[in-house]
């Protein structure tokens, strides 16, 4: 029974993080990197390490997707300069006199 229970698991682990390597948006990243976590977390419980798994539910789980999301957020809250948008001429410098 445990060995099925790990198999499980491993395949739970390699299946979120096969999705998270293929996923493109920041935003679907976080979340499969969350999904990620849950799934290492529910491993470390079969294989009886539960201080190792409340530390991956914790960090791997809950902080890191949500660093993932606060900076993405942060990022795309910033305006795109735009290609065909005219661009300011610079001022010129004043001439010296001799």
């Amino acid at each position: 029974m445990d060995d099925a229970l790990i198999n499980v698991a491993l395949l739970l682990v390699v299946a979120s993080a096969t999705l998270a390597v293929l996923c493109r948006e920041p935003v679907r990243q976080a979340v499969a990197l969350a999904l990620l976590g849950l799934a290492l977390t529910l491993l470390f419980l079969v294989l009886q390490a539960p201080d190792v798994a409340l530390s991956q539910l914790a960090v791997g789980t809950a902080l890191t997707p949500l660093l993932i999301l606060l900076t993405a957020r942060k990022v795309r809250r910033r305006p795109a300069e735009q290609p065909d948008a005219p661009r300011a001429r610079p001022r010129e410098q004043p001439q010296e006199r001799p």
